[in-house]
């Protein structure tokens, strides 16, 4: 499952504005390469929508099922917002529908029946 935690507004090419809602997934614990000690966080993805705002606001807390899963992308470089720090990542967060699985989870269970 996920939640609509947020929207926010992108402006098409030809000036319009459209929608996008943000989903969150589940607390998830992640062990922390630097210090060693678990910390809970949860994965985010973004949704472009047909929606106008009044209907936006409206699906804020609403949960969905499916889920959020982490793809490969090429290379692209990020600033995080807190440290101006730039980085280069890879990959991206995206929101999948129940029963839909991406590229990357196919693959991984045609090597687990491949080696079972």
């Amino acid at each position: 499952m996920v939640r609509i935690i947020s929207y926010t507004t992108r402006q098409k090419e030809d000036g319009t504005n459209f929608y996008l809602l943000e989903v969150q997934g589940g607390i998830e614990m992640v062990l922390s390469k630097t210090t060693g000690q678990y910390y809970a966080t949860a994965k985010r993805a973004t949704l472009s929508t047909t929606f106008d705002e009044q209907t936006c606001i409206g699906l804020i807390g609403f949960e969905m099922s499916g889920k959020i899963v982490k793809v490969t992308t090429e290379p692209y470089q990020y600033t995080i917002k807190e440290s101006g720090e730039e980085v280069t990542l890879n990959h991206k967060y995206i929101y999948l529908p129940e029963g839909v699985e991406s590229s990357e989870e196919k693959l991984a269970k045609q090597l687990e029946e491949a080696f079972a």
